[in-house]
């Protein structure tokens, strides 16, 4: 996630000096454009810095990132007819979904610290 949210603000960054640059505007407002990956990708970029040291709120933006890229990818691959740049993005939100939803994930989300490796889980439950 939090790579995703570089890579956004690194897009956000090379529109701003495309702009500046002189690249035409009248297609796809260049300036626009990077205000929305700046934004978007900074929240990307919270939450996986956030998913990284431990916070539970991350796990919701990302969650809701990664359904956001799995048409994006869709389109990449078959409406652009660009599957070398839509599969791979495919992949890695499908990879992310799945780690996110891993029974270890879901089991930290929920504040269970319990796992197979765990002493707690070595005797009968005692709820």
């Amino acid at each position: 996630m939090a790579l995703q949210g570089a890579a956004a603000l690194v897009v956000a960054a090379v529109l701003v000096l495309r702009g500046l640059g002189g690249a035409d505007q009248r297609v796809v407002n260049g300036f626009g454009t990077a205000v929305w990956f700046a934004l978007i990708g900074g929240g990307v970029l919270a939450a996986g810095g956030a998913l990284l040291v431990g916070r539970r709120w991350g796990r919701g933006p990302a969650v809701f990132a990664e359904l956001l890229l799995l048409p994006v990818a869709w389109y990449v691959a078959v409406g652009s007819h660009r599957p070398l740049a839509g599969i791979p993005v495919g992949i890695v939100s499908l990879a992310a979904l799945a780690l996110l939803f891993s029974p270890p994930a879901l089991r930290w989300i929920s504040g269970d610290q319990r796992g197979p490796a765990s002493s707690a889980s070595s005797g009968p439950d005692t709820r």
